[in-house]
């Protein structure tokens, strides 16, 4: 993992983190809007007085920095930007955001974190100190970080950061015997869940969710209108009667992807005349769909870089099985359903104790009445 405290160069304060942390809120209006590119704020303060502020808006669009300085209010000559992610030196869909911090008369730089794209990695920085700009990196780093991660991931290995959602009971049920999951957490949980698909890319799902919750699986608050849609139903088994399906009917059909058995493809024929989409995968011995290649091609084809996962709990415990979640976010509602035949939140194969998977807690919190454990793997985000 690359540090940026190699490039840590000029002083910083209290002021600085006051501004890297508005430049990051104005990014985290972003997350979910940019891919394939990493969502990034900026702000343009003078004398201790912001006159500028942007964002990365959408792909092809002009990058966080151009549309700070766009929007000053006066010369940003002798100003000191505040930027979320390392400016990008090279010519792409844009041109390079150094070109204009030079061209500003910009005095002082601030750097949330280094990019990891090989093409950007510590060159802009260097290019701006070659031309007597001081640049501080650094501030505000770990979240600075926390926010590009699923872009590190996917320019790294090609496949989206994985974060799996699942609200339960604290004998750990996400529905009952009948497959009645609506509501086992309560209202504020809820609405967390919302924030994460606004923020995320794709939202996945197995066939059993939408057979029991026919959810419609669109953000609900304003914001995700490019989230995907992805079934994972390796038997069709929502093929016969798509019409009864939200994921397939609704005005974003367009944005839906079923992952099923490559011999099932012609089965969702009629859906594919309404703009879903199909793809089809050779099954394993078991009859279950490889989930990586799954992964792989959702990264390659639609670049999505954040995917969320809602279940059931089949799908979620073959992305556990596979060592393909990079963050858990459990939601545990203060009730015991007591009842075996209920659906448990990680159903897939069978495991000893001594090979059970360990994790490491990030967070625990109070939602409402119900709490949240945020988890990861010991090793970070997965390789895969």
């Amino acid at each position: 993992m690359l540090s940026t405290n190699s490039f840590i160069n000029g002083k910083a304060s209290e002021e600085d983190r006051k501004w890297m942390w508005r430049a990051l809120s104005l990014a985290r209006l972003s997350e979910g809007c940019t891919r394939p590119n990493p969502p990034v704020g900026a702000v343009v303060v003078k004398n201790g007085v912001e006159i500028g502020s942007g964002r990365h808006l959408k792909a092809g669009g002009p990058h966080a920095e151009v549309n700070a300085f766009d929007s000053c209010r006066k010369s940003a000559v002798g100003s000191t930007l505040y930027v979320t992610l390392e400016p990008c030196s090279t010519t792409g869909r844009t041109p390079p955001c150094t070109d204009r911090i030079l061209r500003e008369g910009v005095s002082r730089v601030v750097v949330g974190c280094i990019d990891r794209n090989s093409r950007h990695c510590g060159k802009g920085i260097e290019l701006l100190r070659q031309h007597g700009v001081e640049v501080v990196t650094g501030i505000c780093e770990a979240d600075a970080l926390k926010l590009v991660e699923p872009f590190f991931k996917h320019i790294s290995t090609g496949m989206p950061f994985v974060t799996l959602k699942l609200g339960m009971t604290m004998d750990g049920r996400i529905a009952d015997r009948y497959g009645t999951s609506q509501w086992i957490t309560g209202e504020p949980a809820r609405r967390q869940v919302q924030q994460l698909r606004r923020r995320a890319d794709a939202v996945m799902v197995g066939s059993g969710t939408v057979l029991a919750d026919n959810p419609s699986l669109l953000c609900r608050i304003g914001g995700g209108d490019n989230l995907l849609r992805v079934a994972v139903d390796s038997r069709a088994k929502t093929a016969k009667q798509w019409r009864r399906w939200k994921i397939f009917t609704d005005q974003a059909a367009g944005r839906t992807i079923v992952a099923t058995g490559e011999d099932r493809v012609a089965d969702f024929s009629a859906a594919q005349a309404n703009g879903v989409r199909v793809w089809g995968f050779k099954l394993d011995p078991d009859g279950h769909l490889p989930l990586t290649d799954l992964l792989r091609r959702l990264g390659a084809e639609t670049n999505a870089m954040h995917l969320l996962c809602e279940g059931g709990g089949g799908l979620a415990g073959a992305l556990h099985h596979n060592g393909l979640v990079d963050e858990y976010r459990l939601f545990q509602a203060p009730a015991i359903l007591n009842d075996g035949r209920a659906m448990a939140a990680f159903s897939f194969g069978e495991h000893r104790l001594a090979d059970m998977r360990r994790l490491k807690i990030v967070k625990v919190q109070r939602v409402g009445s119900d709490l949240l454990t945020v988890l990861r793997p010991d090793g970070g985000p997965s390789a895969n």
